[in-house]
């Protein structure tokens, strides 16, 4: 096997494979990477990937909305409005599913911290105006008193809300489509009130 060596700068250390060459498919190329010093909280100075350490952080209110949407057909809109999908109320379940992915948000995300919510709540919209068409709105609140923001705990809420929909309506069809999935607003912590442009 032909192999060469050669460094990059990364901010992670070690060995990167790439693919083998269009001349000699048995051939590959072992990329010894150096580390650099990253911006990232979560990367160490030696590109470790770790959980950041707010121990000297004050206790402070944090906030965060998060929202999305999952696009269906028609019909599918119509058996959710009316309540007619065989496994049961659709916004009932998710709208629970939602809050505990805020819930459970540092067990899917391995550098997140576990948060201690004071809040997290769901709410839908039905929608059926253009550009997107049939939809279902989802937008997650979600609060704490603590050292660390809660921006990815809302955007949990609403992945698993969004997923649980998809779930619940798969057998009418599996014509959906999860997205827009983003947050919209946050307050708390040194970097203080933020809102996103839209």
């Amino acid at each position: 096997m032909l192999c060469s060596f050669r460094k990059l700068c990364s901010p992670v250390g070690g060995l990167v494979r790439s693919g083998a060459s269009s001349k000699l498919q048995a051939a590959c190329t072992l990329t010894t990477v150096a580390p650099c010093k990253a911006p990232l909280t979560h990367v160490d100075a030696s590109g470790n990937a770790h959980m950041v350490d707010v121990s000297d952080k004050p206790p402070t209110l944090r906030t965060a909305i998060a929202r999305g949407h999952i696009q269906m057909t028609k019909e599918t809109f119509d058996l959710i409005k009316q309540d007619k999908i065989k496994k049961g109320n659709v916004l009932t379940v998710a709208q629970v599913a939602g809050i505990q992915g805020a819930k459970s948000c540092s067990q899917l995300i391995p550098l997140c911290h576990p948060i201690g919510l004071t809040k997290a709540s769901v709410a839908f919209t039905m929608s059926d105006d253009l550009p997107l068409g049939h939809r279902v709105d989802i937008e997650a609140h979600v609060r704490c008193k603590g050292e660390t923001g809660v921006e990815m705990e809302a955007l949990a809420a609403v992945s698993a809300a969004a997923l649980t929909v998809f779930d619940m309506c798969k057998a009418v069809s599996k014509d959906m489509r999860i997205g827009g999935i983003r947050v919209v607003e946050k307050s708390g912590g040194k970097s203080g009130r933020w809102t996103s442009d839209e």
